[in-house]
């Protein structure tokens, strides 16, 4: 696994390359090209270490030369070709916005300039916030304290219990409350709980950033206080359950009364929470029964003082990025630096990108895609779409170790998948939502508001269907479980990974393949729980599921054995809703190619193979370097393997063996009977 730092002559080459990007990916200059944006066929051999055996790394090999002349930005925590798309959305995004921001009376432009305007947050300092702090300070009691945690929810301030409106998994029609664990405020209970040096370091760097925040806020007695708040914490995180734990949906469907959880869970009033939400529900479901169980109890205990001041903590980091730049520059110090290893704060007009786009989301994405979204790309996606479905179907119906009635429910949850291109069928609407200028806080707390208020109010109604929870301008992908939908928004149908120019091998290993990743979601450890119409239930037979574990335990293992840090491993259980989704979406990819060729062979190009260009298409969208610190918080937190173990997928799939010729005795080479055969 590689790990970088930033040179300024990469620097500078990154930022060129990021600004051509840009400019040759416009609509009308993509009509214009007479071939692809990346080498030849859509690959960029110059990224490729030839020296380097498929075999033994086929990472190395497609993307060797990349990976080592690519520096990281000193504002990323890694990069990789999902971070070029996304730099270039976000120079899209900018320039849409400040043109907006010409218009008189524009609310885009008002939210954008007062979040650029430093210097009036600078001379406001503490005032904007202090009136809430002093609430906050003011609290005497629980009582008190849980009716100001439901307002803080609201203010988006992050709160001990994680509380919102979402579809009920097993009426998947209609809209619940959900609560979940929360309380940490660093990413995950490893971080607590683990001794390891480099975590150990971590924690203590965390008590420090609380410390620093409470001296710069002016309050006294900073380092008690912050020890206080990481003891208590960590025996938050004794109850947490870990991920792992957190994944299966099975276990965290657990539907009772507001009464029943107030009766299992003493300490907190969950009932007045709730009341203060402005959730007014009788039932619930609870994710984490037994954390939320022992965090009611450690909460029932705790001193209101070290409550209060983890209150104080949680706001002072939600909003310091529209306090003075002492308070930003300390949040970076911990959150960018020390967790993710990031040495410098990303630019003022980045972020105020983000705020914007985040807080007025509908708005801008209609104009994005109405400039950079043709129908024609619609319409190829479209094509795409359908046909690694179809190479999907045709893999279920005649899978041996499944029974021929849940194979044929199975074809017809994939008859049933809505697939969702490019942008939404409907926008928002955000007249409620008031923006001032030159009032970047105010700004921020209403903008919280709004969301919140927008998620309360689905309560009781039939679900969105159309509604996606990504924006258009996102580089990213998604399959809905509940909802058996595919969402790929119009940012990510670009090259690498999509290229109208390009070789259709290549695309169907890139998009393709991306694809089918999501459509397999529907049919991973998880996803597979979830029937035709969305609901959580168990519609495959006990020998089904038997079987199904018996494979994916293999691939558990076979991410387990990967240490892409010293000490620290992939975490198979983690990762295996994802592994196992590129698993077979690689393969319904590889289907839909060979189908897409009519029979006939496919061209050999530059001395590559249809199959070759394929893995290589593949191998190229995965294209990453890390800091060390950002892999250490991946491989603790995220349910996404690195992109290098990602790449190297392809060890159990036959036809890379026959493309690339991997032999006995190399790294990445698995005998017929080792490889990991699902869909």
């Amino acid at each position: 696994m590689r790990l970088k730092t930033l040179g300024l002559v990469s620097a500078l080459a990154i930022a060129a390359s990021a600004s051509m990007l840009a400019a040759q990916s416009e609509p009308a200059q993509i009509s214009a090209r007479s071939g692809p944006q990346y080498g030849r066929f859509g690959f960029d051999e110059a990224g490729m270490d030839r020296t380097a055996q498929p075999g033994d790394d086929f990472n190395e090999f497609a993307n060797g030369s990349w990976l080592e002349r690519t520096a990281i930005p000193a504002d990323k925590a890694s990069y990789g070709m999902f971070n070029a798309l996304s730099d270039q959305s976000e120079l899209r995004t900018r320039g849409i916005i400040e043109a907006e921001a010409k218009k008189l009376g524009s609310k885009i432009g008002a939210a954008y300039n007062a979040y650029l305007d430093t210097a009036a947050i600078e001379a406001k300092g503490l005032a904007p916030v202090k009136p809430w702090l002093d609430r906050i300070k003011q609290v005497g009691d629980k009582a008190a304290y849980i009716r100001l945690l439901a307002e803080a929810d609201r203010n988006g301030v992050s709160v001990p219990f994680n509380v919102g409106v979402s579809p009920d998994a097993k009426d998947p029609n209609n809209y619940t409350v959900t609560m979940s664990q929360g309380g940490l405020g660093m990413p995950d209970r490893d971080y607590y709980l683990s001794a390891d040096p480099k975590l150990a370091a971590v924690k203590a760097a965390y008590q420090a950033h609380i410390a620093k925040m409470f001296t710069l806020a002016g309050e006294l007695n900073a380092e008690a206080r912050a020890a206080a708040i990481v003891a208590f914490e960590t025996e938050i995180a004794k109850v947490h359950w870990t991920r792992i734990q957190s994944r299966d949906a099975d276990k965290g469907y657990n539907k009772m009364s507001v009464a029943e959880l107030v009766r299992t869970a003493p300490g907190f009033d969950f009932a007045a929470f709730l009341t203060g939400s402005k959730l007014p529900t009788e039932t619930l479901i609870v994710r984490q029964p037994s954390a939320l169980t022992g965090m009611a109890t450690l909460i029932g205990a705790a001193p209101i003082a070290v409550l209060r001041d983890q209150l104080l903590l949680r706001s002072l980091d939600g909003y310091a990025a529209v306090l003075p730049k002492a308070f930003d520059d300390e949040r970076f110090a911990f959150f960018g630096t020390a967790i993710s290893g990031t040495p410098q704060q990303q630019e003022r007009w980045k972020r105020a990108v983000g705020f914007t786009s985040g807080a007025l989301t509908d708005d801008i994405a209609q104009l994005y895609v109405a400039r950079y979204f043709p129908p024609e790309t619609k319409a190829a996606a479209d094509v795409l779409v359908k046909n690694v479905i179809a190479a999907m179907k045709a893999r279920v119906a005649k899978l041996d170790w499944m029974t021929p009635a849940t194979r044929t429910q199975a074809v017809a949850k994939l008859d049933a998948f809505t697939p969702r291109i490019g942008y939404p069928d409907k926008w928002r609407d955000y007249a409620a939502l008031e923006i001032r200028p030159g009032d970047a806080f105010g700004n921020q707390v209403r903008s919280a508001q709004w969301s919140t208020d927008y998620n309360r109010a689905k309560l009781g109604k039939p679900v969105y269907r159309w509604e996606w929870g990504m924006t258009p301008m996102t580089v990213n992908a998604q399959a809905n479980p509940t909802l058996v939908a595919i969402t790929f928004p119009a940012a990510i149908l670009q090259p690498p990974f999509f290229d109208p120019k390009a070789d259709p091998a290549v695309n169907y290993g890139g998009i393709g393949a991306v694809i089918g990743h999501e459509i397999s979601h529907h049919f991973d450890d998880q996803g597979s729980k979830y029937d035709i119409t969305g609901k959580l239930t168990q519609w495959w037979t006990p020998a089904d599921v038997a079987a199904f574990k018996t494979r994916t335990d293999r691939l558990v293992a076979q991410y387990d054995a990967y240490e892409p840090l010293p000490g620290f491993h992939v975490k198979g259980g983690l990762t295996l809703g994802e592994n196992t989704a590129d698993l077979a979406g690689l393969s319904a990819a590889h289907d839909a190619y060979k189908a897409s060729l009519g029979g006939k062979p496919a061209p050999v190009i530059d001395g590559f193979t249809g199959d070759q260009r394929f893995y290589l298409g593949w191998a190229q969208v995965w294209r990453r370097n890390y800091r060390e610190a950002a892999l250490r918080n991946q491989l603790l937190t995220d349910p996404h393997s690195p992109s290098q173990q990602r790449v190297w997928v392809v060890r159990n799939l036959d036809p890379w063996y026959t493309a690339f010729k991997p032999a006995p005795g190399q790294k990445l080479y698995l005998s017929d009977a080792e490889r990991v055969r699902i869909w």
